[in-house]
């Protein structure tokens, strides 16, 4: 009894030839004995794929199996012809010649399966060039490893080296060095070709190593972007009256003027001290005004600011810091 060829191929009873073909040259791929080594399962599959479609494609023979069904053997319209991968018999006897181009001698263009050009040497060409493309596999590299390396904040944005142990599959340690480049952000990668896992063939290259950057935080520095913001803090005379300090920067100390009466929570920019990359301009440096009182006041301290808090215009400064309070 036949099987139904349109399941086979996967197409409706309907299907047009070019579907039909289009179904078949898929299958025929997957199926192929070439492909499946050693799959007496897939070869039954491309047995019988062959076999639908050896139906489906001849319209006088799909149309006997359109009539009779499950009775098509039986009719005398079974696809016959050896498998042409195999050498096997097909169910209604005949052979596969080679010289003919297919079962019965109907014309079987191997081309369309497997995509060859014209003047080729032949179907035994394509079977040893397809051995050949999978001996010939694809070299396999090396696995790429992942590391996460913490830094200094001055390191990130001035550059500098670091270490970093790296335990490989074989559970040998290995020490590697790596460069931080100047104004490196926390949260980006450092790749370090080759020095991933090696190649299992040990001739195809190795893997890369890729190194996220973790920046600690600095106690009176904080970064955006290129710009960096430091607090410098001021006693209220220095604030009131105006005043010179000395502050850090990333390529050294720097004189910053306080002008009089600045308020707390001013920032002063300072053009090009900030943080500099090789593929930027640098970006500034802004210092943060942060007025501080002491602890503890010495009682002429107190008596000056009392005496401060009655001026005139100490009281109307105030009271214009008072109105600006609203819900």
């Amino acid at each position: 009894m036949s099987d139904d060829y349109y399941a086979v191929l996967g197409v409706s009873r309907g299907a047009s030839t070019a579907e039909i073909e289009k179904a078949y040259r898929e299958l025929a791929r997957k199926y192929h004995p070439d492909m499946n080594p050693d799959d007496s399962a897939a070869e039954a599959k491309f047995q019988e794929v062959q076999r639908a479609y050896e139906v489906l494609k001849d319209p006088e023979k799909r149309e006997m199996f359109d009539r009779y069904g499950s009775s098509f053997d039986a009719a005398g319209g079974a696809a016959g012809g050896g498998n042409p991968f195999t050498g096997g018999a097909y169910p209604g006897g005949g052979g596969f010649n080679f010289e003919s181009g297919g079962p019965g001698g109907a014309t079987f263009d191997f081309s369309e399966i497997f995509g060859a050009g014209g003047g080729g040497g032949g179907f035994e060409d394509v079977i040893r060039n397809m051995s050949g493309r999978r001996q010939r596999s694809q070299p396999q590299r090396g696995r790429d490893i992942e590391h996460r390396l913490s830094i200094p904040f001055t390191t990130a944005v001035l550059g500098g080296e670091a270490q970093l142990q790296i335990q490989r599959a074989s559970g040998k340690t290995e020490r590697i060095e790596v460069k931080i480049p100047a104004g490196i952000e926390d949260g980006k990668k450092i790749r370090l070709r080759g020095q991933g896992e090696s190649s299992a063939d040990g001739a195809s290259p190795a893997g890369d190593l890729f190194i996220q950057v973790a920046v600690s935080e600095h106690p009176c520095f904080t970064r955006k972007g290129n710009n960096l913001t430091v607090r410098v803090p001021l006693t209220p005379s220095e604030a009131a009256l105006g005043t010179k300090v000395e502050i850090p920067a990333p390529r050294g100390a720097i004189s910053l003027t306080i002008p009089p009466g600045t308020s707390s929570g001013a920032r002063l920019r300072v053009k090009g001290h900030g943080v500099s990359k090789h593929d930027s301009n640098a970006g500034d440096l802004l210092a943060e005004i942060q007025i501080s009182l002491s602890e503890s006041l010495s009682e002429g301290a107190k008596k000056l600011y009392a005496e401060l808090a009655e001026e005139p215009g100490e009281r109307a400064h105030r009271d214009l810091l008072r109105s600006k309070l609203t819900w």
